[in-house]
């Protein structure tokens, strides 16, 4: 029932929208209607001189106020029920496979007799890691006093 009225509300979000796109693109500027109060075309429209101006920009406005309304009611449907809490990043570490187990041995050193703790299977040991190179150019070649 709550997916169904999300629907409803977004698929008259997204008529209202391109409606509004539509009118705003038919209406004229500030400069077409100084020059149909000369005389200059417009007087023999489907809506009179200026009556066009007054039905498009009020079904402007009513459209703007529904699509006002939709994206309020979006946004006020979509944070009554969270999905889940966290970032997306907190939940993609939740989808991670799992790590191979290893065959190593269990270390028995100090840290395993500590009650409650849970020590990790020895790990293979890892290739030295070389030591970083300084450039030869730069702050490297500044002497110091």
């Amino acid at each position: 029932m709550n997916n169904l009225v999300l629907t409803i509300i977004l698929a008259v979000q997204m008529l209202s929208a391109l409606a509004m796109i539509g009118l705003i693109l038919i209406q004229h500027g500030k400069g077409a209607d100084m020059g149909a109060a000369f005389g200059s075309g417009g007087s023999g429209s489907l809506f009179g001189a200026s009556g066009s101006a007054n039905f498009l920009s009020r079904t402007t406005a009513v459209l703007a106020t529904i699509f006002f309304v939709c994206t309020l009611l979006l946004a006020y449907l979509g944070n009554l029920h969270p999905q889940s809490s966290g970032s997306v990043l907190d939940r993609a570490g939740l989808t991670a496979p799992a790590p191979a187990p290893t065959t190593a041995p269990v270390d028995t050193g100090p840290a395993s007799q500590i009650p409650g703790s849970t020590v990790p299977p020895a790990q293979a040991p890892a290739a030295p890691v070389p030591a970083p190179v300084v450039p030869a150019t730069g702050a490297g070649q500044i002497p110091s006093k």
